[in-house]
């Protein structure tokens, strides 16, 4: 086998019998002292799987390996051994480069071994290497996915030439603790911007639950004419599944048909949701129908958008669709089924999944399934059985579990059990408004005018203010966000009008009745 026949065949390896082979004619050949070609005999080995076999031949290697062959084998190993192997090479009489550090750092990150980041950091500082851009832009993502921000930032700050990798390591950071306005900062002072830039901030809005931001970046990279790739469009559905905005969503959706995107199965699930929340259940069924491959997660989110628009026994026809297709549901698929049924009111098929979990799938139910039968059976009147299934779990009721109850008994003029439903909130969320507020309506609803004020003075004087509700609507494709209280949108006496006119042809045909129409309005 020659030299040219020997590089072809390593790139075309496909077994362990192969590895053998080449590494059979390498010894005797003497190639084993070609860096070049024994870097390809690694890299061929590392896709395989074998990189241990790698390992081994490494290091009997002789002569030694130099630097090159070193960060090519630190690349491929275990963290741990990358860790070992690095150390090696100032064993060895050698010094690492701009190569071998970010080699190394990505062993670190996966470990999160942060201490033995500081003192490969120092190894760079002492051999010079700290000047380098690869080198600090590996230090930033190191101490960042470390949670170590501000020794991030300091490596950052001290880097006086930087490039667009380094300032979106940065933003990652940033983004990855959840401060998306530093990101924001680092973003905006950035000279130039790449794709990954955008992205990273985009999906940083996005995840912190501020969609309206993560849809003005997006627009803002539209005008600057860059394209958006499969991760883009991912954390621009999510914004638009937050802001209810079906208009954008639907022209991401033609973006992907335009790029060839439509049949990426986890766009399609991001779009099934976007739709299912933007309240177009109809355009969600229609993705779902068309996808020609569907995971558990597509099954998923289709039962859990028809669950949103209360269409239980759809839901429920779409589980035994899911079944017949051999997909095994999860413990997610459980908790969207068993809110489908909360939300249609379908307690019998509620109880016949709960007890069924464990019995035919072997998914032993978790707190938030019997936080869903909870609110199952307190919606529907059951207090009783709610109350008996709380006392009878296997785990400590969370804040949700007692939230359900609290809202049943607000429902259902429940005012014991509420009661003792906000004791148990006050101890979880102390500072929850919205459980104080119920508990004084369940009051107000049913006579208990001194109790309710009680409620409302208790809140005074322990400092526990109402958080304004806020809702999103959008209108000739911009989105309006409206917040309680808030007058300072330009159209608020035409809105504030409309709201009147139909309040009173409710209270006319009697859906509202007065002394529950009081309660909307009730602020302290």
């Amino acid at each position: 086998m020659k030299v040219p026949n020997l590089v072809s065949f390593l790139r075309h390896c496909s077994s362990l019998e192969h590895i053998r082979q080449a590494h059979g004619f390498m010894v005797p050949a003497g190639l084993l002292n070609d860096n070049v070609i024994f870097a390809q005999f690694i890299e061929a080995c590392s896709s395989l799987g074998y990189s241990s076999y790698a390992y081994l031949v490494f290091t009997h290697k002789r002569p030694k390996p130099n630097v090159y062959l070193y960060n090519t084998m630190i690349n491929v190993l275990s963290p741990m051994e990358a860790i070992s192997l690095y150390n090696n090479i100032f064993f060895a009489g050698l010094r690492p480069d701009t190569y071998s550090v970010p080699y190394v750092l990505k062993a670190v990150i996966r470990l999160s071994a942060v201490e033995v980041g500081r003192q490969i950091h120092c190894q760079a500082i002492g051999t010079g290497l700290d000047s380098n851009v690869n080198v600090v832009t590996s230090l930033v993502r190191m101490y960042s996915f470390c949670g170590c921000i501000l020794d991030a930032r300091k490596v950052f700050d001290g880097m006086n030439v930087r490039d667009v990798a380094l300032s979106n390591a940065m933003v990652a950071g940033y983004v990855k603790m959840g401060d998306v306005d530093s990101a924001w900062k680092v973003f905006e002072e950035m000279p130039e911007r790449d794709l990954i830039s955008w992205t990273s901030v985009i999906a940083g809005y996005a995840q912190m639950k501020r969609p309206k931001e993560a849809v003005m970046v997006f627009r803002r990279m539209q005008v600057e004419n860059l394209e958006p790739d499969e991760v883009t469009v991912l954390a621009v559905l999510s914004a638009c599944a937050h802001l209810g905005s079906a208009e954008l969503g639907a022209r991401i959706h033609n973006y992907m048909q335009k790029l060839g995107f439509s049949r990426k199965l986890h766009l399609n699930n991001a779009l099934i949701d976007m739709y299912a929340k933007s309240g177009s259940i109809r355009k969600a069924l229609d993705v779902f129908r068309s996808m020609k491959e569907r995971s558990v997660i597509t099954w998923t989110t289709m039962i859990s958008g028809l669950a949103l628009h209360g269409l239980g026994r759809e839901a429920s026809e779409m589980f035994s669709q899911m079944e017949s297709a051999l997909v095994k549901p999860n413990e997610i698929t459980f908790i969207a089924i068993l809110s489908a049924c909360s939300h249609a009111g379908l307690v019998e098929m509620g109880r016949w999944y709960f007890n069924n979990m464990a019995l035919q799938h072997g998914i032993q139910p978790k707190v938030e399934h019997y936080g869903c039968m909870i609110d199952l059976l307190g919606r529907a009147g059951y207090l009783q059985e709610a109350w008996e299934l709380v006392r009878g779990m296997p785990f400590e009721a969370n804040a949700a579990i007692w939230g359900s109850l609290l809202a049943a008994s607000n429902i259902h003029g429940d005012t014991d059990l509420g009661e003792h439903a906000l004791q148990q909130l006050m101890m979880l969320e102390p500072h929850n408004s919205g459980n104080y507020t119920l508990l004084s309506n369940i009051y107000a609803a049913f006579g208990g005018w001194d109790e309710s004020g009680m409620v409302r003075k208790f809140m005074r004087d322990t400092g526990v203010k109402k958080m304004p509700g806020g809702s999103f609507i959008e209108v000739n494709n911009r989105v309006h966000q409206f917040n309680a209280g808030d007058t300072s949108h330009s159209e608020f006496y035409g809105i504030f009008e409309v709201l009147r006119e139909i309040f009173n042809q409710l209270k006319m045909v009697g859906h509202l009745q007065k002394e529950r129409i009081e309660l909307l309005d009730f602020d302290e």
